[in-house]
């Protein structure tokens, strides 16, 4: 239902901005996935993502699961979109003070989080590139330090290539719409 998220040799490879927010990273993870429309038209649907914001976009056949008031939006809301600015505070999910900080706006081409749980620094960048008609959106989490490495490594991965393959099947939903 959702297509894979795995990130080509190359995605990895490449140096994407906001790698020197976390340059020792003890964990990287890289995903990536293509939409059938430009850069120009998937870049308002990351600026306005988000806990308080737009939400999570998740595929219809999954948010019918989920209480209407949590549910992503299925359209572009300007205030929104024009938040996307360096310094702009983005709540999150990880608990009651968990928050994302924007670091980097290059629109449409780069938009990157950074956020500080305990003691661990991480960066979320969101890359987009065209590729013929459309965009490969490129998504690199770097986090550091990491206690149990381990447990980043497997249950971490798990959860990210999940989360990562609902949103990748719902914006393919809501570019085409």
């Amino acid at each position: 239902m959702f297509g894979s998220v795995a990130a080509s040799p190359d995605d990895v490879r490449r140096a994407l901005p906001g790698d020197d927010l976390v340059p020792d990273a003890d964990v990287v993870m890289d995903r990536a996935f293509d939409l059938a429309a430009p850069p120009v038209a998937v870049w308002p649907w990351f600026c306005q993502l988000g806990k308080q914001r737009a939400g999570w976009y998740l595929p219809r056949a999954v948010e019918r699961f989920v209480p209407a008031a949590r549910r992503g939006l299925r359209h572009l809301e300007p205030g929104l979109v024009a938040e996307a600015q360096v310094g702009h505070v983005i709540p999150d999910w990880g608990g009651r003070h968990a928050r994302f900080e924007i670091a980097v706006v290059d629109p449409p081409h780069a938009l990157v989080h950074t956020t500080t749980r305990g003691r661990t620094h991480g960066s979320w960048a969101i890359v987009l590139t065209p590729r013929g008609a459309g965009t490969h959106v490129q998504l690199r989490l770097r986090l550091s330090p990491v206690r149990r490495r381990w447990l980043a490594d497997t249950v971490g991965e798990a959860f990210d290539a999940a989360t990562v393959a609902g949103l990748a099947a719902g914006l393919r939903e809501r570019v085409r719409d």
